[in-house]
């Protein structure tokens, strides 16, 4: 089975285009990664096409990616459909990453494209439902109502009731921050400290949708979400596209002036029936995806992960194996995730200020770890990076991500 190489990136910079649509997002996206990888369409033997909401905002069904693609000129190559949620675009990159791997392609493309703002902001928001189980949606709220009004805290009585003017998952999200702060210990200010780093790291990225600094005391200060959220620390509604080109290693041999980055390992999995107690999927998924790299978490240089709000990146530092389970407040405390730390986490800004448009997000925590690992990330950049780390959950089902992939990455 051959080696697998990323040697094209291509990213637009995430923000809200009230102008612009997810065929000629994904259009400048690919021709940028194909630009990267100073390769041609005809190359391209395979293409995976992530995307979310197409159907639901634009009645673009079942053929997304032939749509998108064949417009700008690339056809006849099979082209696969990927909906995962926010997992979509990650996605995309492990079936290209399979199709080099089993030997049926030498080079393939993964692209996500994704348009979620809207005039009707109530439609934008609502969208997000259908990332959860549609049919149970109801029992599923309750369940996580009455599991987050079981936990010993002091929650503000103004505190927004459930749903209110927002995605649900952030009301997800805030239950199982809130689990934490009643079991660890862990507090408000430690989210805050995380979401004002990620502010600092997407003041450093020209891609970012968000690129300004925010202290901790003005993340706490900011319009309450719902408790312990605001907003600073929840990723913004925004649209955007990015792409990778993989190839095998044979295929890389012919070329000339590509700077390659390695899959070490692409790990693909779902969520599982389970209690606040049990064995988080991310900790399952990462351990396998060690274990295939022969490597272990300290190996790893930085990482991006989903951070949909700054408990998700508290949370991921534990399940990743960063730091020790209910430890991940404390470890953003010491200023070991931020740049010029011990291991950078979201030197992208993360979902927090890169931006979350679903479809796309997983490559762009792709195009991030690349820039990094070729070191080409200017003044964000790792120094001596080695080996990266790509978290990428989507979708809810009980207590945890409906689907997630994780991706090691190594500078060649």
């Amino acid at each position: 089975m051959s080696n697998v190489y990323i040697i094209g990136l291509g990213m637009l910079r995430f923000g809200k285009y009230a102008d612009r649509g997810v065929r000629d997002m994904a259009h400048e996206a690919v021709n940028l990664a194909l630009q990267d990888a100073s390769l041609d369409k005809k190359d391209l033997q395979a293409a995976f096409f992530s995307n979310t909401f197409w159907g639901m905002f634009d009645d673009q069904h079942s053929i997304k990616g032939q749509v998108a693609l064949r417009s700008m000129g690339i056809d006849k190559i099979p082209v696969t459909n990927v909906e995962n949620a926010c997992a979509g675009a990650s996605t995309a990159l492990h079936l290209a990453y399979t199709g080099i791997k089993a030997g049926m392609y030498d080079a393939a493309l993964a692209v996500g494209s994704e348009k979620i703002t809207s005039p009707d902001k109530a439609k934008s928001l609502g969208a997000y439902a259908a990332c959860m189980d549609v049919a149970g949606f109801e029992e599923h709220i309750s369940k996580l109502t009455s599991l987050s009004q079981s936990f010993q805290l002091d929650i503000p009585e103004e505190d927004n009731p459930m749903g209110a003017g927002r995605s649900i998952f952030m009301d997800a999200y805030a239950t199982f921050a809130r689990w934490h702060m009643s079991k660890y210990g862990s507090t408000q200010d430690q989210l805050a400290l995380i979401a004002s780093k990620n502010h600092w790291h997407g003041s450093l990225n020209p891609l970012a949708q968000y690129q300004m600094t925010m202290t901790p005391e003005q993340v706490l200060n900011d319009a309450p979400v719902t408790y312990p959220l605001t907003r600073a620390m929840c990723a913004p509604v925004g649209d955007g596209a990015a792409a990778a080109i993989v190839c095998s290693e044979a295929f890389l041999k012919k070329l000339t002036e590509a700077r390659p980055v390695k899959i070490i390992a692409s790990v693909h999995g779902q969520g599982s029936e389970r209690d606040m107690d049990g064995e988080d999927i991310g900790e399952r998924l990462v351990n396998k995806a060690y274990n295939i790299a022969g490597i272990s978490p300290q190996d790893v240089s930085l990482a991006e992960l989903h951070d949909a709000t700054a408990y998700g990146e508290l949370h991921q530092l534990e399940a990743m194996g960063f730091c020790s389970v209910g430890e991940g407040g404390p470890w953003s405390e010491t200023g070991a995730t931020k740049l010029g730390g011990k291991q950078p986490v979201n030197t992208s800004g993360g979902l927090e200020c890169r931006g979350h448009p679903i479809g796309a997000s997983g490559l762009a925590q792709i195009f991030e770890i690349g820039t990094q690992l070729r070191g080409e990330a200017g003044k964000r950049q790792v120094e001596g990076a080695r080996i990266g780390l790509a978290e990428n959950g989507g979708g809810n089902i009980g207590v945890e991500e409906a689907a997630m992939c994780i991706h090691l990455l190594e500078r060649v």
